[in-house]
């Protein structure tokens, strides 16, 4: 196996996809890159046996060959090399030889026979969504995913299809994040996958906010994703997600409208004297302003008055200071609804007029 490439073409794809790279491996060989050259192309795949990513891109090619190297070593070689290189890869036994300029690198290497083969996506179904549009998907609901939970299908994302809509959801059991995909989606069956939190994170990273269409292919154990040269692939998450649509509070008559940026700074201010632990806020909800007030066992306090649109007298209630922040932040109007029905009900924050980007928040008993 013999190639040239520039340090630019090659440093891109190889920045992505360690990514999926685990820094702890059960077996040696996901520790490293398979590298494969044929036709003038090189294609680099990492994976940790359940998230797998592919990139392919042009390179120079004068003997085929399919070889793993190290991951993070090559990586941080190709960083560090100056830039406009010219980096001529060779193979040889059981080395791996890589020279660009006076720069002369060798590395150990392991039989790409070792490397384990992907389980062959059986497409039941193929869909095309708009690029923007999926990456603002899951960037205002993938943040309140579970994080090891021991109720394994809360540590991923639901991506709900139905009713010719994709809808992506996350709880963690104390929040809940619900986004509707703009644009209606070709899917024959209404049906619902959960990504693992892994393939959701490298997912958002692989996408961009450019305009352009990806496909999905959507098996029964694997969805996979097509974007140009790049191939990701996840196993999904074998569970049933609890029924979300029930955790979504109906009949909250009581309102509150703020103004975003002006709650969020108060938030954040009075965050700072909350409590290490339960992060816990009050809200004091009155005529026309709401007092937010944070304590600590120091017998520290902190206290915001902000102006709000209130259609009821009175209410106090606790949440946790951090999922509300949250929650904001995936807002994208000047104004946000905070609606709930008492003091022990869960709170629907929302823009004032759109239900395409909610958000549940469980209150604190403070």
């Amino acid at each position: 196996m013999k190639l040239t490439i520039s340090r630019e073409v090659l440093l891109q794809p190889l920045s992505q996809v360690v990514g999926v790279v685990e820094r702890r491996q059960t077996l040696p060989v996901l520790a490293n890159f398979m590298l494969s050259a044929r036709e003038g192309q090189l294609t680099v795949t990492g994976t940790d046996m359940e998230v797998e990513l592919i990139s392919t891109i042009p390179a120079d090619v004068s003997q085929d060959g399919d070889i793993t190297v190290p991951a993070r070593k090559l990586v941080d070689i190709i960083r560090a090399l100056p830039d406009g290189s010219n980096v001529t890869f060779s193979v040889s036994g059981d080395k791996a030889t890589l020279s660009a300029g006076r720069s002369r690198f060798t590395l150990s290497t392991l039989p790409a026979s070792e490397f384990p083969a992907t389980d062959q996506v059986e497409a039941l179904e193929n869909i095309v969504v708009s690029e923007p549009s999926l990456k603002k998907m899951m960037d205002k609901t993938s943040f309140a995913m579970a994080n090891q939970d021991v109720r394994y299908y809360l540590n991923g994302l639901l991506f709900d299809f139905r009713n010719k809509q994709l809808r992506s959801v996350a709880t963690d059991g104390h929040r809940l994040a619900v986004c509707d995909l703009e644009g209606d989606v070709e899917l024959s069956d209404e049906r619902q996958l959960i990504v693992p939190r892994k393939g959701v994170l490298e997912l958002s990273r692989m996408l961009s906010a450019d305009d352009g269409e990806v496909t999905l292919a959507i098996g029964r154990n694997h969805i996979r994703l097509v974007k140009a040269d790049m191939t990701f692939t996840s196993k999904l998450i074998d569970g049933r997600f609890p029924d979300y649509q029930a955790v979504i509070p109906i009949g909250a008559d009581k309102q509150m409208l703020v103004d975003k940026e002006t709650f969020t700074h108060a938030l954040q201010r009075v965050a700072i004297l909350s409590n290490e632990k339960y992060k816990g806020v009050r809200l004091e909800a009155s005529g026309q302003t709401i007092k937010i007030i944070a304590h600590n066992p120091q017998h520290e306090e902190a206290v915001e008055e902000i102006e709000a649109e209130l259609n009821f007298e009175r209410l106090a209630v606790g949440f946790n200071v951090t999922y509300l922040l949250d929650a904001l932040m995936a807002i994208d109007t000047e104004q946000v609804s905070l609606e709930l029905k008492d003091a022990n009900s869960s709170c629907l924050v929302s823009a004032p007029d759109s239900d395409d980007n909610r958000h549940v928040v469980m209150p604190l008993k403070l």
